[in-house]
Protein backbone atom coordinates (compact mmCIF):
# COMPACT_ATOMS: atom_id res chain seq x y z
CA UNK A 1 0.00 0.00 0.00
CA UNK A 2 1.66 3.50 -1.38
CA UNK A 3 2.01 5.79 1.93
CA UNK A 4 1.78 9.38 1.97
CA UNK A 5 5.35 10.01 2.74
CA UNK A 6 6.15 7.29 0.23
CA UNK A 7 4.35 9.24 -2.48
CA UNK A 8 5.69 12.41 -1.76
CA UNK A 9 9.30 11.46 -1.84
CA UNK A 10 8.52 9.67 -5.13
CA UNK A 11 7.09 12.77 -6.43
CA UNK A 12 9.78 15.13 -5.11
CA UNK A 13 11.42 15.16 -8.24
CA UNK A 14 8.57 16.11 -10.61
CA UNK A 15 8.26 19.07 -8.57
CA UNK A 16 11.90 20.71 -9.53
CA UNK A 17 10.67 23.20 -12.03
CA UNK A 18 13.08 23.88 -14.70
CA UNK A 19 13.02 27.69 -15.75
CA UNK A 20 10.73 26.81 -19.01
CA UNK A 21 8.59 24.92 -17.33
CA UNK A 22 7.51 28.27 -14.88
CA UNK A 23 7.67 27.93 -10.97
CA UNK A 24 5.72 25.44 -9.57
CA UNK A 25 2.20 25.98 -7.38
CA UNK A 26 3.04 26.03 -3.75
CA UNK A 27 0.34 23.59 -3.17
CA UNK A 28 1.39 21.11 -5.72
CA UNK A 29 3.19 18.26 -3.62
CA UNK A 30 0.50 19.07 -1.28
CA UNK A 31 -2.22 17.94 -3.77
CA UNK A 32 -0.12 15.02 -5.15
CA UNK A 33 0.36 13.36 -1.64
CA UNK A 34 -3.27 14.15 -0.84
CA UNK A 35 -4.15 12.43 -4.25
CA UNK A 36 -1.70 9.50 -2.90
CA UNK A 37 -3.42 9.34 0.64
CA UNK A 38 -6.68 9.05 -0.75
CA UNK A 39 -6.12 6.05 -3.15
CA UNK A 40 -4.30 4.27 -0.57
CA UNK A 41 -7.68 4.64 1.81
CA UNK A 42 -9.53 3.85 -0.78
CA UNK A 43 -7.52 0.58 -1.36
CA UNK A 44 -7.56 -0.17 2.75
CA UNK A 45 -11.31 0.57 2.60
CA UNK A 46 -11.98 -1.91 -0.33
CA UNK A 47 -10.13 -4.37 1.94
CA UNK A 48 -11.69 -3.87 5.29
CA UNK A 49 -15.20 -3.87 3.43
CA UNK A 50 -13.94 -7.42 1.71
CA UNK A 51 -13.10 -8.78 4.91
CA UNK A 52 -15.94 -8.12 6.86
CA UNK A 53 -18.25 -9.44 3.87
CA UNK A 54 -16.46 -12.37 3.73
CA UNK A 55 -17.26 -12.64 7.61
CA UNK A 56 -20.69 -12.01 6.77
CA UNK A 57 -21.05 -14.84 4.53
CA UNK A 58 -19.13 -17.20 6.69
CA UNK A 59 -21.00 -16.24 9.99
CA UNK A 60 -24.49 -16.88 7.65
CA UNK A 61 -23.10 -20.36 6.44
CA UNK A 62 -21.51 -20.94 9.76
CA UNK A 63 -25.26 -20.63 11.64
CA UNK A 64 -27.12 -22.35 8.70
CA UNK A 65 -24.83 -25.51 9.05
CA UNK A 66 -23.93 -25.89 12.17
CA UNK A 67 -26.85 -24.17 14.13
CA UNK A 68 -28.81 -27.09 14.15
CA UNK A 69 -26.46 -29.09 15.73
CA UNK A 70 -25.40 -26.47 18.80
CA UNK A 71 -29.02 -26.52 19.74
CA UNK A 72 -29.35 -30.29 19.44
CA UNK A 73 -26.55 -30.12 22.23
CA UNK A 74 -28.14 -27.86 24.44
CA UNK A 75 -31.57 -29.54 24.17
CA UNK A 76 -28.99 -33.13 25.17
CA UNK A 77 -27.01 -30.54 27.95
CA UNK A 78 -30.88 -29.79 29.32
CA UNK A 79 -32.48 -33.24 29.03
CA UNK A 80 -28.60 -34.84 31.10
CA UNK A 81 -29.00 -32.48 33.66
CA UNK A 82 -32.59 -33.03 34.69
CA UNK A 83 -32.21 -36.56 34.15
CA UNK A 84 -29.46 -36.40 37.02
CA UNK A 85 -31.75 -33.99 38.91
CA UNK A 86 -34.38 -36.35 38.78
CA UNK A 87 -32.14 -39.27 40.11
CA UNK A 88 -30.02 -37.42 42.74
CA UNK A 89 -32.51 -34.47 43.85
CA UNK A 90 -30.44 -32.30 44.86
CA UNK A 91 -30.74 -28.80 44.68
CA UNK A 92 -27.44 -27.81 42.64
CA UNK A 93 -28.37 -30.16 39.86
CA UNK A 94 -32.02 -28.69 40.12
CA UNK A 95 -30.80 -25.55 39.98
CA UNK A 96 -28.07 -26.29 36.77
CA UNK A 97 -31.12 -28.35 35.19
CA UNK A 98 -33.38 -25.20 35.50
CA UNK A 99 -30.87 -23.15 33.90
CA UNK A 100 -29.51 -25.37 31.30
CA UNK A 101 -33.64 -25.92 30.38
CA UNK A 102 -33.70 -22.08 30.00
CA UNK A 103 -31.34 -21.73 27.49
CA UNK A 104 -33.15 -23.67 25.11
CA UNK A 105 -36.61 -22.32 26.06
CA UNK A 106 -37.23 -19.50 23.33
CA UNK A 107 -37.09 -15.75 24.59
CA UNK A 108 -40.99 -14.46 24.18
CA UNK A 109 -40.96 -11.40 22.35
CA UNK A 110 -41.39 -7.91 23.62
CA UNK A 111 -45.56 -8.34 22.25
CA UNK A 112 -45.96 -11.66 23.57
CA UNK A 113 -44.46 -10.09 26.95
CA UNK A 114 -46.51 -7.07 27.11
CA UNK A 115 -49.91 -8.34 25.40
CA UNK A 116 -50.25 -5.72 22.59
CA UNK A 117 -49.33 -2.71 25.30
CA UNK A 118 -45.98 -2.08 23.46
CA UNK A 119 -43.95 -2.92 20.59
CA UNK A 120 -40.26 -2.10 19.80
CA UNK A 121 -40.40 1.71 19.73
CA UNK A 122 -42.20 1.86 23.16
CA UNK A 123 -45.19 1.62 24.40
CA UNK A 124 -48.52 2.48 23.00
CA UNK A 125 -50.60 5.71 23.94
CA UNK A 126 -53.05 3.81 25.04
CA UNK A 127 -50.83 1.99 27.44
CA UNK A 128 -49.48 5.42 28.55
CA UNK A 129 -52.54 6.82 29.01
CA UNK A 130 -54.02 2.98 31.08
CA UNK A 131 -51.43 3.79 33.14
CA UNK A 132 -51.09 7.44 33.59
CA UNK A 133 -55.17 7.10 34.00
CA UNK A 134 -55.37 9.90 31.64
CA UNK A 135 -58.18 9.68 29.05
CA UNK A 136 -56.64 9.24 25.57
CA UNK A 137 -56.89 13.28 23.76
CA UNK A 138 -55.64 14.63 20.60
CA UNK A 139 -53.57 17.36 21.33
CA UNK A 140 -55.07 20.66 21.71
CA UNK A 141 -55.66 23.53 19.91
CA UNK A 142 -52.93 26.56 19.99
CA UNK A 143 -54.18 29.40 21.11
CA UNK A 144 -51.16 32.13 20.26
CA UNK A 145 -51.16 35.17 22.79
CA UNK A 146 -51.64 38.54 21.71
CA UNK A 147 -48.16 39.41 22.07
CA UNK A 148 -47.17 36.01 20.10
CA UNK A 149 -49.38 37.46 16.99
CA UNK A 150 -47.16 41.03 17.29
CA UNK A 151 -44.26 39.76 17.06
CA UNK A 152 -44.72 37.45 14.17
CA UNK A 153 -46.56 40.03 12.18
CA UNK A 154 -44.03 42.12 12.79
CA UNK A 155 -40.94 39.70 11.77
CA UNK A 156 -43.71 38.51 8.41
CA UNK A 157 -43.22 42.23 7.62
CA UNK A 158 -39.71 42.52 8.00
CA UNK A 159 -38.32 38.80 6.54
CA UNK A 160 -40.60 38.17 4.19
CA UNK A 161 -38.66 36.75 0.98
CA UNK A 162 -40.50 39.01 -2.05
CA UNK A 163 -38.19 41.78 -0.32
CA UNK A 164 -34.88 39.84 -1.14
CA UNK A 165 -33.01 41.01 -4.32
CA UNK A 166 -31.01 38.59 -4.50
CA UNK A 167 -31.51 34.64 -4.71
CA UNK A 168 -28.96 34.20 -1.94
CA UNK A 169 -30.83 36.58 0.42
CA UNK A 170 -34.37 35.14 -0.52
CA UNK A 171 -33.48 32.00 0.26
CA UNK A 172 -31.97 32.98 3.51
CA UNK A 173 -35.47 34.66 4.65
CA UNK A 174 -37.12 31.70 3.00
CA UNK A 175 -35.55 29.36 5.75
CA UNK A 176 -36.02 32.43 8.48
CA UNK A 177 -40.02 32.62 7.95
CA UNK A 178 -40.31 28.92 8.53
CA UNK A 179 -38.80 29.14 11.61
CA UNK A 180 -40.67 31.73 12.21
CA UNK A 181 -43.75 29.78 11.27
CA UNK A 182 -43.28 26.85 13.29
CA UNK A 183 -42.97 28.90 16.50
CA UNK A 184 -46.15 31.11 15.78
CA UNK A 185 -47.92 27.57 15.46
CA UNK A 186 -46.86 26.52 18.82
CA UNK A 187 -47.69 29.40 20.27
CA UNK A 188 -43.81 30.17 21.30
CA UNK A 189 -43.95 33.68 22.14
CA UNK A 190 -40.30 33.38 24.12
CA UNK A 191 -38.64 31.64 20.51
CA UNK A 192 -40.14 34.67 18.79
CA UNK A 193 -38.70 37.00 20.71
CA UNK A 194 -35.58 35.67 20.06
CA UNK A 195 -36.40 35.56 16.36
CA UNK A 196 -37.01 38.78 16.51
CA UNK A 197 -33.80 39.95 18.00
CA UNK A 198 -32.21 37.48 15.91
CA UNK A 199 -33.17 39.24 12.33
CA UNK A 200 -32.61 42.57 13.69
CA UNK A 201 -28.74 41.74 14.59
CA UNK A 202 -28.35 40.77 10.92
CA UNK A 203 -26.73 37.79 8.91
CA UNK A 204 -24.19 36.38 10.58
CA UNK A 205 -20.90 37.46 8.47
CA UNK A 206 -19.03 34.77 6.31
CA UNK A 207 -16.07 33.07 8.32
CA UNK A 208 -12.88 33.64 6.27
CA UNK A 209 -12.60 30.49 3.63
CA UNK A 210 -9.36 28.47 4.33
CA UNK A 211 -6.55 28.89 1.97
CA UNK A 212 -6.15 25.82 -0.39
CA UNK A 213 -2.92 24.70 1.54
CA UNK A 214 -4.94 25.08 4.41
CA UNK A 215 -7.83 22.83 2.90
CA UNK A 216 -5.14 20.04 1.80
CA UNK A 217 -3.29 19.78 5.22
CA UNK A 218 -6.98 19.38 6.72
CA UNK A 219 -7.89 16.83 3.97
CA UNK A 220 -4.76 15.12 5.06
CA UNK A 221 -5.56 15.26 8.68
CA UNK A 222 -8.84 13.48 8.13
CA UNK A 223 -7.85 10.76 5.73
CA UNK A 224 -5.02 9.96 8.36
CA UNK A 225 -8.43 9.72 11.10
CA UNK A 226 -10.31 7.65 8.90
CA UNK A 227 -7.59 5.34 8.50
CA UNK A 228 -7.58 5.40 11.88
CA UNK A 229 -10.97 4.35 12.20
CA UNK A 230 -10.90 2.11 9.44
CA UNK A 231 -7.74 -0.24 11.65
CA UNK A 232 -10.16 -0.16 14.72
CA UNK A 233 -12.89 -1.88 12.70
CA UNK A 234 -10.03 -4.03 10.95
CA UNK A 235 -9.15 -5.29 14.51
CA UNK A 236 -12.07 -5.84 15.03
CA UNK A 237 -13.19 -7.75 12.52
CA UNK A 238 -9.64 -10.23 13.40
CA UNK A 239 -10.32 -10.66 16.61
CA UNK A 240 -13.98 -11.23 16.77
CA UNK A 241 -15.54 -14.95 16.82
CA UNK A 242 -16.15 -15.67 13.28
CA UNK A 243 -12.76 -13.67 11.98
CA UNK A 244 -10.71 -15.98 14.42
CA UNK A 245 -12.41 -18.66 13.03
CA UNK A 246 -11.09 -17.12 9.68
CA UNK A 247 -7.87 -17.09 10.13
CA UNK A 248 -7.47 -20.65 11.08
CA UNK A 249 -8.21 -21.57 7.45
CA UNK A 250 -8.34 -18.76 5.49
CA UNK A 251 -7.59 -20.37 1.89
CA UNK A 252 -10.29 -22.88 2.97
CA UNK A 253 -13.23 -21.43 5.38
CA UNK A 254 -15.49 -24.43 3.97
CA UNK A 255 -13.00 -26.80 4.86
CA UNK A 256 -12.95 -25.60 8.54
CA UNK A 257 -16.83 -25.93 8.85
CA UNK A 258 -16.62 -29.40 8.00
CA UNK A 259 -14.68 -30.38 10.52
CA UNK A 260 -16.58 -28.31 12.97
CA UNK A 261 -19.14 -30.06 11.92
CA UNK A 262 -17.43 -33.28 12.52
CA UNK A 263 -16.69 -32.48 15.98
CA UNK A 264 -19.67 -31.27 17.08
CA UNK A 265 -21.65 -34.57 15.75
CA UNK A 266 -19.29 -36.69 17.21
CA UNK A 267 -20.29 -34.03 20.20
CA UNK A 268 -24.04 -35.57 19.87
CA UNK A 269 -23.10 -39.07 19.98
CA UNK A 270 -21.58 -38.58 23.19
CA UNK A 271 -23.92 -36.84 24.85
CA UNK A 272 -27.18 -38.79 23.34
CA UNK A 273 -25.12 -42.25 24.46
CA UNK A 274 -24.70 -40.16 28.00
CA UNK A 275 -28.29 -39.52 27.96
CA UNK A 276 -29.51 -42.99 27.34
CA UNK A 277 -27.32 -44.63 30.24
CA UNK A 278 -28.72 -41.73 32.64
CA UNK A 279 -32.39 -43.00 31.54
CA UNK A 280 -31.45 -46.60 30.85
CA UNK A 281 -32.61 -46.48 27.32
CA UNK A 282 -28.71 -48.00 26.59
Amino acid sequence: MTTPDAEQGGVAGDAQATPEDGAPRPEERLERAVRAAEQALIEYEIAVETFRVEIENFSRLHHQKLGPMYARLEELDAQIAEARAAQSGDPEDLRRAQELRARVLPMPSVEELFHGWMDGDGLFPEAVAMLTDQPVRPPQRVRPSEEARKLYRELARKAHPDLAQEEGERKRREEFITRVNTAYARGDEALLRELSEEWAAGPVPEERRPSPSEELYARLEWLAQRKELLTVVARELEEGAIGSMLRLAPDDPDRLLEEIAEQLLADVAAREAELAALTGQA
